[in-house]
């Protein structure tokens, strides 16, 4: 049987810095069989990816996952390409509303396996000013000194 830390988890650590996530939502993805598996394989990027709605469906564009080395070469495939996310008809609704009315972002910040299926965790998001983000380091960095101070003395 295999353990639940064997399957990868992979994040956005660029959205992190670039944005202030608001809220964080789980959806499923649409995948092909031969993509779970490539994903299961560490390979998968969701750096410069984001998420739009088209004909009122969530879509996940700009994310790269690369062909399984182990799959038929007798048929195509696009590495990049528009895949569509699964939520709930209310959850799509507000997402819609807020980046309509309150100008936010649909970033993916996580992708990670839950029974065997794909997840992606969503975050609606407001993009940081460059002094929001010089802010953030500075946080950090106190923080970091603070934990380093109390693990000597």
């Amino acid at each position: 049987m295999k353990k639940s830390g064997d399957t990868p988890q992979i994040s956005n650590r660029k959205a992190y810095h670039d944005y202030e996530i608001v809220e964080e939502i789980e959806a499923g993805i649409v995948l092909e069989g031969s993509e779970a598996k490539s994903i299961r394989t560490g390979g998968f990027t969701l750096r410069d990816s984001y998420c739009d709605f088209r004909d009122g469906e969530l879509f996940l564009l700009g994310s790269n996952i690369p062909p399984y080395e182990k799959n038929s070469t007798h048929r195509t495939y696009v590495a990049v390409r528009p895949r569509k996310l699964l939520l709930h008809r209310q959850e799509l609704r507000k997402l819609q509303r807020s980046k309509i009315e309150k100008g936010l972002t649909i970033v993916p910040l996580k992708a990670y396996f839950v029974n065997g299926r794909v997840k992606l965790l969503i975050g609606l998001a407001r993009g940081k000013r460059q002094y929001d983000k010089r802010a953030s380091i500075k946080e950090r960095d106190v923080k970091r000194e603070l934990e380093r101070s109390g693990r000597r003395g």
